[in-house]
């Protein structure tokens, strides 16, 4: 069970404490963030309700830890956090029950979050091989160095001699999302620590507990106090105080909107930013209908479509329209729905703010004549999974993101048709094009305006090694274990100067100094 075993440490009479220090407190604030179950809509976890002042003393915490952790040798940064990962491996059980209960994960998923992506049960646990991972690839990468001469450019005597490296950039601010805050928060730890950085995170509100769990596997694993934090709290209090911080280094944020409001006040530091997404799928003629179908389940429906790399408009050529829309609804009436506990493949939204939005949407769309391939139904949080057909441009389901299992069908006549309407978009997140033309596909992905695209298979954000990367208001910067650790490291050069030679070329061609 969460919160008890090796994690009654973390709650104290039914609140979940902060993490700082190396140790686990209760916040001077005496009050507290509900967290509230997506099936029940009742409170399931309470948070502690961390203040600005708690806040400073985090940062100050880091500061001294980072300097400390910068000077240990690479391999014993490297030995913590497999460590860490086998640990995280040998608790993902309670982690999982809190990922159910707090953002309404199906088991399955709930799971995978912590192990391999899959649609099928898993064999490897994911978010431990990627520490485990990110510690070796940190060691490769950070071991290298560069050893440059000045006489290898014109003009210049052989005098000077530059030493490269690459050193932390201090304390990273971590920001992961309520749909992944496990395996989108090790994505920013992992890298920031084996790079000799420092680490707050700051959780979302549903998801914190589980993110709790997984920092104290961590501590578990003997990191030095405070390297590694984990302040929770209300964003209205603490939020804007976190992210404009004069003690933070870098910001690494996953979500939505508020990292564009971030980005606006962050000033003169390194972000690194994924945010939201309206991934176009285009499928053309020649297309495997089975397989554009399949991938369309998975990648529009899968965790309710609360995925930034989601499915979120499928454009398909007239011709083979119908053909795809009736194999699709086939798909979509196999889907259990229900609560997360019972393994449904569509479970409650996050919210009940998420839920309204997604029906303002699907209104917006059948005033405007979109055509409703399934009776609209919910039930609280609970919304049934339904495809648009016959959506225009006009509609806002056509733009905007549902985060939702709610997927709108765009009739187009050309390919420069679905493209146009993919780089309309303020999203370039990712995207694919179903086609057994590959000259046709590479073409296709050189125009489409995104991070990403897929041929012939879904969006999807792994292997987690592979770069990650979204263009326009879908992010800044790129991730993936290589690219998150050379972001959350800088250059440094020492520079030998030497005295300038004075020799003469004397017989036989030898230099006399």
């Amino acid at each position: 069970m969460a919160g008890t075993g090796v994690f009654a440490e973390i709650l104290d009479r039914d609140v979940y404490k902060y993490y700082a220090d190396g140790e686990w407190k209760n916040s001077s604030s005496a009050k507290t963030v509900a967290i509230i179950n997506p099936t029940s809509r009742k409170t399931q976890y309470r948070v502690q309700a961390c203040t600005q002042e708690e806040v400073n003393k985090v940062m100050d915490s880091a500061k001294t830890a980072q300097k400390l952790w910068t000077k240990t040798p690479l391999w014993k940064r490297a030995e913590l956090l497999h460590k860490a990962a086998a640990i995280l491996k040998e608790h993902k059980a309670p982690i999982a029950e809190c990922l159910v209960k707090e953002i309404a994960k199906p088991v399955k998923d709930a799971v995978t979050e912590t192990t391999l992506f899959s649609f099928d049960f898993f064999k490897v646990v994911r978010s431990g091989d990627l520490v485990s991972y990110t510690a070796e690839e940190g060691v490769r990468i950070l071991g290298e160095g560069k050893f440059l001469i000045s006489d290898s450019f014109p003009g210049n005597e052989r005098t000077k001699y530059c030493l490269t490296s690459k050193i932390p950039l201090g304390v990273i601010l971590a920001i992961p999302p309520f749909n992944y805050p496990v395996n989108l928060a090790v994505s920013k730890i992992a890298p920031a620590l084996i790079a000799g950085n420092s680490l707050v995170l700051k959780p979302p509100t549903q998801g914190a507990v589980s993110a709790l769990h997984m920092v104290h596997c961590f501590h578990l694993a003997g990191f030095p106090k405070g390297l590694i934090s984990c302040v929770t709290g209300k964003g209205s209090e603490i939020g804007d105080f976190l992210t404009m911080h004069p003690g933070v280094n870098c910001i690494s944020f996953t979500g939505g909107d508020t990292g564009i409001a971030i980005s606006k006040k962050a000033g003169m530091i390194p972000l690194q930013m994924e945010l939201g997404g309206k991934d176009a799928c285009i499928v053309l003629e020649d297309a495997d209908i089975n397989l554009v179908a399949a991938n369309i389940i998975k990648g529009g429906f899968s965790y309710s479509g609360q995925r930034c790399t989601a499915v979120k408009v499928v454009l398909v050529m007239e011709s083979i329209a119908d053909a795809l829309v009736e194999k699709v609804n086939a798909e979509i009436a196999k889907l259990k729905v229900g609560p997360p506990e019972d393994d449904c493949d569509i479970t409650p939204v996050v919210s009940e703010t998420s839920a309204n939005f997604i029906e303002g949407l699907v209104k917006d769309a059948k005033e405007k004549g979109a055509t409703f391939c399934q009776e609209y139904n919910r039930d609280g949080n609970l919304i049934w999974p339904l495809l648009l057909d016959n959506v225009r441009p006009d509609m806002r389901i056509a733009w905007e993101e549902p985060f939702g299992p709610v997927l709108p069908v765009i009739r187009i006549n050309t390919i420069e048709e679905g493209i146009h309407h993919c780089n309309a978009s303020n999203f370039g997140l990712q995207g694919c094009v179903f086609t057994k033309d590959i000259n046709k596909a590479i073409l296709i992905s050189d125009a489409m305006e995104t991070g990403t695209v897929q041929i012939n298979s879904a969006p999807a954000r792994g292997p987690d090694h592979f770069p990650f990367q979204g263009l326009k208001d879908s992010g800044i910067g790129s991730q993936g274990v290589a690219n998150s650790i050379k972001m959350m490291t800088k250059i440094k050069s020492t520079v030998i100067n030497l005295p300038t030679p004075s020799y003469t070329m004397g017989n036989g061609g030898h230099s006399k100094l």
